[in-house]
């Protein structure tokens, strides 16, 4: 599955000029938690967030030392968030951003590996939409006939050209299991690993077998990669 199958492709956004103060009134409007932050030419330049706001509503003054304000300067950064006026003084930049053509397993990585909860969908470095945790646990949610079709379609002939005609795939409450006969030992490795980035996929067992194992080659091939010490 990919990001564009996901996103929501009308995106509140602000500009960097935009006071915190109208940020704060489109979160709660928009009952969202966060907004890219975009220029004239629709460039994502950053993402504001509540947590960012939060920083106006402790009152502080900068150097101030409370335990409250450590807390949230190990989060989230410095006094520049105190005195911040602008979502441009406040926003979090560069953005950290996704391709619609992403799978959604690397929208899980970007989010889980940095801590945030929304990613910027850029084409041709223009917002185009916005992916957030909650459309990825939705996608979780997925029917095993839906996970069925898309280890067909996408991973079986899309991604890894097999011929599913070899494959049988059979997925009872998100647990699959893959057997049947491809050409090697990597296609079948590659398949059980793309298998397991389809969201709802729960777990994997691979009975498949190969006409030829390439371990040995592909271990051999590796070795005369490696630098060689004269």
């Amino acid at each position: 599955m990919r990001v564009e199958q996901l996103m929501t492709r009308e995106v509140v956004t602000v500009t960097p000029e935009t006071t915190l103060k109208e940020v704060a009134s489109l979160l709660a409007k928009h009952r969202i938690s966060g907004v890219p932050v975009c220029d004239a030419d629709g460039q994502v330049v950053g993402v504001v967030t509540e947590a960012d706001i939060l920083w106006k509503e402790l009152g502080l003054r900068p150097g101030q030392g409370s335990l409250l304000e450590r807390i949230l300067d190990s989060a989230y950064g410095g006094d520049a968030r105190i005195t911040a006026v602008t979502a441009g003084d406040a926003m979090t930049s560069p953005a950290i951003t996704v391709r619609p053509a992403s799978t959604v397993a690397r929208a899980a990585e970007l989010m889980i590996d940095n801590g945030i909860n929304r990613l910027p969908v850029v084409l041709d470095d223009r917002l185009v939409g916005i992916v957030a945790r909650a459309d990825l646990v939705r996608a979780f949610r997925r029917s095993d006939e839906e996970i069925e079709r898309e280890i067909h379609d996408d991973v079986l002939v899309r991604t890894l050209w097999v011929d599913p005609a070899r494959i049988e795939v059979d997925v009872d409450g998100g647990e699959v299991v893959v057997g049947g006969e491809v050409e090697n030992r990597t296609t079948a490795e590659l398949i059980e690993e793309y298998i397991r980035c389809v969201p709802g996929v729960t777990g994997v067992r691979s009975d498949l077998d190969w006409e030829i194992d390439d371990r040995a080659r592909r271990t051999a091939a590796a070795a005369n990669s490696l630098p060689r010490r004269f």
